[in-house]
């Protein structure tokens, strides 16, 4: 029978919504609509998601408003909006790699999607990290969110875990997300500054929202600025639900957990690896995959159920808000490997696309208003970005699994489908595909009731509580670190009543916080504090789980160290250092008054791989100088050199000497890095090559916070 041979005509009964095409209906819950398949295509997404239902729009009760967390109806329309060409905006600073993501324990108990129903089952994977204020040629070190998007190539589809590696948000509805970011973008008056929120505009919005203030805390904190992509957690930020085959519902949070622990830098080390280095955080992934040292993370959740929801301190779907892993533990359900750098930046990390609605059948959104602006945002901004609705069509945004639908047209069309049928319901023989009731998404039916109007829930007016927890668990060091960072941000404020209204705010998370910022500040008076909407709580427990320094590494396995070397270098001091940094599954960096190298005692050329003054002490983990008299007293004339010192003592970092080094350092210590002060902890001098492992068994704690005042 040819394409264009109707199977049958319509009839009065098909135009008012009764199927009468020769394939068996099915009446659903609520009087939907459900056909079965045509053929054994079934209808999905441009993402490859099944579709359950392409006849009705996903509402709150048979009458009510239309929702806009209906995905498959957003794209349709999406796409038909878009049929024509618009114009193409680019995106922010981000890096991307390859990888895979493999299910170690099923969750088949609480999901049914296809992915976590069998341990050991693989997909595909793609990572793009990111930072926020900045625009693509900003710096990597600056203090800033930083966005942690996992896109995963499953069998059911595209599913996009769109996250940050902060756990919380700015905001808690939509509607002020413009307002957010154009704050803390470069003032439009002057355009800068750039990449920084040390400025007017910024403070002045966030003085003005409190509910900002738990991030705060966690973007002034050590959090802001990642030793590497490598070594920082990545959150979900929202609460989600997870459907089983029954219907019945689970909450449940993303967690990406670094398997070799956390690190950050210090703010004077940022701002000295910005000048050095402003790819550090690409090279470092980059350099990385390349060497075979491949990142990976856990993949953990927190599942909890409507009992735990409406007993919490907190309303879960508040996206100011974290549930403490000590009130839900982690479950740990897989890992993500990176171990791929894309071919070409332009076509991969530029162009990929991610959107926090591409979900699979068995995952399913929560009323987070924040999620649900998101869920709208993001698809709408890859128009802008990639220049088109076919933007699914890129290679790295495409589906791994078969796609069939009825979309057409558009910019950037490259699967132009064939025969007469580009919409359904039809009654042609070969007519496409159809809904699956069975294999598509359907959304979880939560109940909806209520008034239509713009307000704020009362469970949403706690904005600092969690914002002391957050504090109150951090260590000395890193409360410190707090306030050093609030204090230097709030300098660059030039409007004394935007300074004095931040302040405010801190009293009400912790006294002694706020005094120390008000005197670093040098006000005159402390201000009067802002009364909460409503009390904090202050008897939260601290979360270990706060904590970047309870939380780090306990090797050097994926830390640099760099060597410093010069003419005379002993060949066993030399080797030895190189061979205990393989064996800690380090990387060693070779750094010498000449790229080209020296010349050892035995006579042996080592080339090195960096000269000293574009290779300072902030771009490494661990630092060692090996010199002899002459090569010391070459160094010691050369301000690189010098600074290269000063630094490495300043932010903590293990130091290894040869004897005749460490006059450099100013250091008198014995060789397990102790001496009578204690000013020099930390440093070792290698006398013989055994002190080699000796060294780099301590490296593992990766600072010495005792020689910085820890």
């Amino acid at each position: 029978m040819p394409d264009d041979t109707p199977v049958f005509r319509p009839t009065a009964d098909t135009q008012s919504g009764r199927d009468t095409i020769t394939r068996k209906a099915r009446q659903g819950a609520g009087g939907e609509i459900h056909q079965s398949p045509a053929s054994d295509q079934y209808l999905t997404t441009a993402q490859g998601a099944p579709v359950s239902d392409n006849q009705n729009t996903l509402r709150a009760g048979p009458r009510g408003p239309a929702l806009m967390e209906d995905f498959a109806m957003r794209e349709k329309i999406f796409h038909f909006d878009h049929e024509r060409i618009p114009e193409r905006v680019v995106h922010a600073r981000g890096y991307g790699a390859h990888g895979y993501f493999e299910v170690t324990d099923t969750l088949s108990d609480v999901t049914s999607a296809h992915l976590f129903q069998k341990a050991g089952r693989r997909v595909p994977a793609f990572v793009r990290f990111s930072t926020v204020a900045g625009n693509k040629g900003s710096m990597d070190l600056a203090r800033d969110v930083r966005g942690f998007a996992v896109k995963l190539y499953t069998e059911e589809g595209n599913w996009d875990i769109v996250g940050n590696n902060i756990p919380v948000f700015f905001i808690q509805d939509p509607i002020k997300f413009p307002d957010l970011v154009h704050s803390v973008k470069e003032e439009p008056d002057r355009g800068f500054p750039q990449a920084q929120s040390a400025h007017d505009n910024f403070w002045d919005f966030i003085s003005l929202m409190p509910e900002s203030l738990h991030m705060i805390m966690w973007t002034m904190s050590d959090r802001a600025i990642p030793r590497s992509f490598r070594f920082m957690e990545g959150f979900g930020v929202h609460s989600f639900r997870l459907v089983d085959a029954g219907g019945r519902s689970t909450y449940v949070k993303f967690h990406w957990k670094p398997r070799q622990g956390l690190q950050s830098v210090l703010w004077d080390e940022a701002v000295k690896i910005n000048g050095a280095d402003p790819d550090f955080h690409r090279r470092d992934l980059w350099s990385a995959i390349e060497s075979g040292d491949f990142p990976e993370w856990d993949l953990a959740v927190q599942l909890f159920d409507d009992d735990f929801a409406d007993r919490f301190d907190f309303d879960i779907l508040d996206p100011t808000k974290i549930i403490p892993e000590e009130d839900v533990p982690l479950r740990v359900v897989g890992k993500l490997v990176l171990n791929r750098n894309v071919d070409n930046f332009f076509a991969e990390t530029e162009q990929v696309a991610f959107c926090t609605q591409n979900i699979v059948p068995g995952v399913d959104f929560t009323n987070d208003p924040l999620l649900q602006g998101r869920n709208f945002s993001y698809l709408d901004t890859q128009l802008k970005r990639l220049g088109g609705p076919n933007f699914t069509q890129i290679p790295v945004n495409a589906p791994r699994c078969p796609m069939h639908h009825f979309h057409q047209d558009g910019h950037m069309q490259t699967r132009g489908p064939s025969g007469r049928a580009n919409y359904e319901p039809n009654s042609w023989a070969k007519g496409g595909p159809r809904a699956d009731h069975n294999r598509g998404h359907r959304a979880f039916p939560e109940p909806v009731e209520g008034p239509k109007r713009k307000l704020r829930a009362d469970s949403f007016a706690d904005h600092y509580s969690q914002a002391r927890q957050f504090y109150i668990s951090q260590t000395t060091i890193e409360q410190d670190h707090i306030v050093d960072a609030l204090v230097f941000e709030l300098s660059k404020v030039e409007t004394l009543a935007i300074r004095e209204r931040v302040v405010a705010h801190l009293p009400n998370i912790d006294e002694a916080l706020a005094q120390k910022v008000a005197t670093g500040l040098g006000l005159k008076d402390m201000p009067a504090p802002h009364k909460p909407a409503v009390a904090p709580k202050t008897d939260l427990p601290p979360s270990a789980a706060l904590s970047i320094i309870r939380n780090g590494p306990d090797s050097f396995r994926g830390r640099t160290l760099g060597i410093v070397m010069t003419d005379g270098v002993g060949d066993d001091l030399l080797d030895a250092l190189i061979s205990a940094t393989g064996d800690a599954g380090g990387t060693v960096v070779l750094i010498a008054p000449a790229v080209g190298g020296v010349t050892t005692t035995g006579g042996k050329h080592v080339a090195a791989n960096q000269k000293i003054d574009g290779a300072p002490s902030v771009l490494f983990d661990a630092v060692a100088v090996l010199a002899d008299d002459k090569g010391a007293a070459l160094l010691a004339g050369m301000h690189s050199a010098r600074c290269f010192a000063a630094d490495a003592l300043a932010h903590g970092k293990f130091i290894a000497l040869s004897a005749e080094a460490a006059t450099l350092f100013n250091a008198g210590v014995n060789a397990d890095g102790t001496d009578e002060a204690g000013q020099n902890a930390g440093i070792h001098i290698l006398s013989e090559p055994q002190d080699a492992q000796v060294f780099l068994q301590d490296c593992g704690a990766l600072r010495c916070w005792e020689r910085i005042g820890g």
